[in-house]
């Protein structure tokens, strides 16, 4: 079966080599510069030790200095998948989601219509840069020499200049044999409704030649002339070479420097894109007249794992900046993400070099903001939050975004940031000193705040330990028991870790939750080791759900009540310290004092509690004692997925 090269070629560009090869290999870190997509490994085709096999991502080649084994994703899935050319593109184009063509019989037609009109196009550029210097040109000439663009510059760029005539390029082409037909495919002229032959497409505007990242000419960009035209910038039509939506102006060159280590700028218009490579920032791209798309995300993530949108500081431009936010929250992955880089208001890339020079837009550039900053700067900036309503619907649609993003990973680490930020616009409020001539009441008796060193008592690190002994059994019975993750996983999700290895494993857990051999996938991904020590725990291996793994009510039932156990305990510290912090400089120091009493001994585990509560416990799945408010939550949570709410067997 012949495949059309478009489809090759956009299925290189969807894929990511490394991610394809990640899968059998094992990266050696240290000598890898995942920033670059310069990644190293152990060979998959030979038996060493050395990490002799390197990765090109940029490229989307890789290499075997040992063996010298090399190719693409293709020839990688048919060698390590011992498979045929279409059965390795049926599996690519899977995880690309992309549709394989039907077989095509006039494929072999296509290509070599592309190739005719790549030569015509290429024709045209020839044209347009000769008009540029002829007296129709002159115009053009003064306008560049005052946007301070050198016939240097100008040759670099190929720029030209289409004169204002209804068939100047036709007659051109056509005088040299070019068939009509092959214009008009090629977005170059259009065809008369009025019987008359065809006209040129561009007239009266400066020209700048649109390439593929392999150097082809695929379209042209034109900047109207006359300041009454009702289209300042006009691109070709979208043809057989050219989609606009899958196409980035300067994308070779750009993608060059940036394998060279210059930062990925995305600006907004060729101008912009011309006068940020001159000034020295030669990895910059723009989209060709729409906002940025997923697919040109996808191609901007293939050149660099976290490019600067660089927009113009008006209103227009923030607008963009939001729409991109919005785009990219669903496709963010580990390590792939953007930066936002707003210019002074008023001004684009352009005029700040030309206003204060290189230095200024690197500074602008080095300050570029986070994907998170500005999503928090759009839901905040300019509104007022001076009631518990308003602050509800910031949390609302706060939420709403974040949920969008697919990586649980990911999505947890915004969910942190956002908390931060929001700390910092509500505050705390702060521990009020006492007021001149005031003296503390010293009815209700109360001791001086602990003492630091308090914190590294055998009462105070009682919680934490129980909270890590509670956050293996469930990671552990979660691992021996995949098949009741589905309905765990924003529970999960949403549980804090209480150590870098709890968290490590609960991320391998939620990203492979979906795989046929859990725990297989969590050790391919991060060794032996991090496995061997949870299960060794004696209150791990004891766990009925993990001694009996593939018992599926019992490991819901276990699931269900080592959550609410541990959900209920933190809630209830937790609303205690924000109410301690709340009342701080309004109630007096007695009810701050018996408050702070209440969490420091919740948080001890139930240090100091009265016998009398003992008739609050009641015995779960687990035979361990639970208490009426983590019964509550228990039942709640089962509830939730669909099981009775007893706890009892």
């Amino acid at each position: 079966m012949s495949l059309p090269p478009t489809f090759l070629d956009e299925l290189r560009n969807r894929l990511s080599l490394t991610q394809v090869v990640g899968r059998k290999v094992m990266w050696d870190m240290k000598k890898s510069n995942q920033a670059k997509g310069d990644m190293w490994a152990p060979c998959p085709f030979h038996q060493e030790k050395s990490a002799s096999f390197h990765v090109d991502d940029r490229k989307g080649y890789y290499y075997c200095f040992g063996c010298h084994a090399k190719g693409d994703a293709i020839s990688f899935v048919r060698e390590t998948e011992n498979v045929s050319f279409m059965e390795a593109i049926q599996i690519l184009a899977g995880e690309a989601g992309m549709p394989v063509p039907q077989s095509d019989p006039k494929a072999q037609e296509k290509s070599d219509h592309r190739t005719e009109l790549g030569k015509v196009m290429e024709e045209a550029v020839k044209y347009y840069r000769l008009q540029l210097k002829t007296g129709a040109g002159s115009a053009a000439r003064a306008y560049l020499a005052k946007r301070q663009l050198s016939e240097a510059a100008q040759d670099r760029w190929e720029i030209g200049f289409a004169p204002d005539g209804w068939q100047g390029l036709y007659d051109a082409l056509t005088g040299k044999g070019i068939p009509e037909k092959l214009l008009i495919d090629a977005g170059l002229a259009k065809a008369s409704d009025r019987g008359k032959k065809p006209y040129d497409t561009f007239r009266n505007r400066i020209m700048f030649p649109i390439r593929d990242a392999r150097g082809r000419a695929i379209a042209f960009g034109g900047r109207a002339m006359e300041p009454n035209d009702n289209a300042k910038y006009l691109n070709s039509p979208e043809t057989l070479l050219f989609d606009k939506g899958r196409s980035l102006f300067n994308h070779g060159k750009a993608r060059e420097a940036a394998g060279k280590g210059a930062p990925l700028i995305v600006a907004e218009g060729y101008m912009d894109v011309i006068a940020l490579s001159e000034a020295g920032f030669g990895a910059t791209v723009a989209p060709l007249g729409t906002a940025v798309t997923e697919d040109q995300l996808r191609m901007l993530w293939r050149i660099s794992p976290e490019p600067i949108i660089a927009l113009d500081g008006d209103t227009a431009g923030i607008r963009a900046a939001m729409r991109v936010v919005d785009l990219a929250l669903p496709m963010l992955e580990a390590g792939q993400s953007l930066r936002f880089a707003i210019m002074p208001d008023g001004m684009d890339p352009d005029d700040l070099i030309k206003a204060k020079g290189a230095d200024a837009v690197r500074e602008v550039l080095e300050s570029a903001m986070p994907m998170v900053q500005l999503l928090w700067r759009r839901e905040t900036e300019g509104k007022v939050f001076d009631s518990p309503e308003r602050r509800a619907a910031l949390d609302k649609i706060l939420r709403e975004k974040i949920r969008l993003i697919k990586d649980p990973s990911i999505r947890s680490h915004y969910g942190e940031a956002i908390k931060e930020l929001r700390y910092d616009l509500f505050g705390r409020k702060p521990r009020s000193a006492p007021r001149a001539g005031f003296t503390p009441r010293r009815a209700w008796n109360a001791p001086q705040p602990p003492l630091t060193t308090t914190k590294s008592s055998m009462l105070a690190n009682q919680a934490a330990n129980e909270d890590i002994l509670r956050e293996a059994v469930i990671l552990a019975t979660a691992i021996a028991n995949p098949t009741v993750l589905g309905q765990f996983e924003g529970e999960i999700e949403r549980m804090t870790c209480s150590t870098p290895e709890h968290a490590q494993l609960r991320s391998a857990i939620l990203k492979h939750a979906h795989q046929e051999d859990v725990r297989h996938a969590i050790a391919k991904e991060l060794g032996q080791q991090p496995l061997e020590k949870l299960f060794a725990q004696r209150h791990v291996a004891i766990t009925p759900a993990v001694r009996r793994a593939g018992d599926e009510e019992l490991a819901r039932m276990s699931l269900a009540e080592e959550l609410a156990k541990l959900n209920a305990r933190r809630g209830h510290a937790r609303e205690l310290r924000e109410a301690m912090e709340d009342l701080q400089g309004v109630a007096d120091e007695g009810l701050t004092w018996r408050l702070g009493q209440a969490a420091r001994a919740l948080e001890g585990g139930g240090a100091g509690e009265d016998k009398e509560d003992k008739a609050e416990y009641e015995v779960g799945a687990n035979g361990a004692r639970m208490k009426r408010d983590e019964r509550e939550a228990f039942s709640s949570l089962l509830r939730q997925i669909g099981m009775s709410g007893s706890s009892k067997e």
